[in-house]
């Protein structure tokens, strides 16, 4: 590691203080030259952390992991074509969100920080309370009191307090982003250490298919941790020259809540202010994520695109993978719904993001209607 980078005005920041911001109120990158010594990695235990020179931790001791990662790779027929679903609904905590969880708490327990807040509408909360329960970190999570029942639970049964804020989740945000001001915001959006734990999703489908990329990825895609991780991912294998290309990245939202998809039809230019309505799948329900235009760049990038799904697009999509036996969360099912709205060709690969019975009420009402 070498430093961490503001986005905003170019200023880097040493690596062994406990920020999380510049200066500037921008965000920050972290420089970091990954090794992947191919020979090493494929002796070791089928844990995300098979990949260990290419995550910034310093010492293995202060890492902070359940064992998480190298979840299976299953082929299904969905609607005529074979489809990847990469299974992260198996993760402890019951979402891919442990990815970022497990390197950012590793990351935090290095720097000595003993005290973490959070915000989210509920996956994210969930692995970083787990993670930091594993650590013997205090934990706050911020979270809209619209939150499924079922996540807040888990979220406190880690022994997090949990802060609910009345209102969108940009307020449940802006609520945790005050109380980061005297604390360590372990944000899976603003945090950098997040996204190079979600950008094991892609050295594990990687090596999954033979180390060889994929041809398309189909991501749900709110904040954009997953999709803006996979693509940090990708390029790092690409540098080191273990893949010859990326693949085509295609971002999924919610029609009801669309910012990006919004932003690409007009260009990419800018993120405007849109009007946001309920959506049951309430894990992209983001409006103004703060890395838009990393995310914008990522699927340019790649040749890739977004698209929207409706509501009965989304529930249609819930109950056809539900009756496949894959018990997963709405937000999940947004890109499935999305694979009948183009052709591709190729390896097709798209993440089961959330397990289901963290939604069970909210998604049984919306298939009941």
């Amino acid at each position: 590691m070498s430093a961490l980078v503001c986005r905003k005005t170019g200023r880097r920041y040493p690596v062994d203080q406990p920020i999380w911001k510049s200066d500037a109120d921008g965000l920050l990158d972290l420089e970091f030259q990954p090794r992947f010594e191919l020979d090493r990695i494929r002796t070791r235990l089928p844990t995300m952390w098979r990949y260990r020179e290419a995550l910034p931790i310093g010492r293995d001791e202060h890492i902070v992991s359940f064992g998480e990662g190298f979840t299976p790779l299953v082929p299904i027929n969905w609607n005529g074509r074979e489809v990847l679903l990469k299974l992260e609904y198996l993760f402890p905590s019951g979402s891919y969100k442990d990815r970022g969880a497990s390197v950012l708490i590793s990351r935090a327990r290095e720097l000595g920080v003993t005290q973490v807040v959070e915000d989210s509408s509920g996956n994210a909360g969930a692995a970083i309370a787990a993670y930091s329960a594993r650590a013997g970190i205090t934990c706050e999570v911020y979270v809209p009191e619209s939150t499924s029942p079922a996540k807040l639970a888990q979220i406190a049964a880690y022994g997090a307090t949990v802060r609910g804020v009345r209102g969108s989740r940009e307020e449940a945000a802006s609520a945790a982003w005050q109380a980061a001001q005297s604390l360590y915001y372990a944000s899976h959006v603003w945090n950098p250490y997040f996204f190079h734990g979600t950008k094991t999703f892609a050295f594990e489908v990687v090596e999954q298919l033979g180390w060889r990329p994929p041809d398309v990825v189909v991501i749900p895609t709110g904040n954009g941790t997953l999709l803006y991780g996979a693509y940090l991912g990708f390029c790092e294998l690409r540098d080191a020259g273990v893949i010859e290309r990326l693949p085509r990245l295609i971002g999924v939202q919610a029609a009801n809540c669309a910012p990006l998809c919004h932003a690409w039809q007009g260009g990419g230019a800018s993120i405007a202010e849109i009007v946001a309505t309920e959506t049951v799948a309430e894990g992209i329900a983001i409006a103004r994520p703060a890395r838009a235009q990393q995310c914008l760049e990522a699927v340019r990038a790649t040749g890739g695109w977004f698209v929207t799904v409706s509501e009965d697009e989304i529930v249609g999509a819930l109950r056809a993978i539900h009756h496949r036996g894959i018990y997963c969360e709405p937000t999940s099912a947004t890109a499935l719904a999305a694979l009948d709205k183009f052709e591709v060709s190729g390896a097709i690969v798209t993440p089961i993001t959330g397990h289901g019975l963290k939604t069970a009420e909210k998604a049984g009402a919306a298939m009941s209607r």
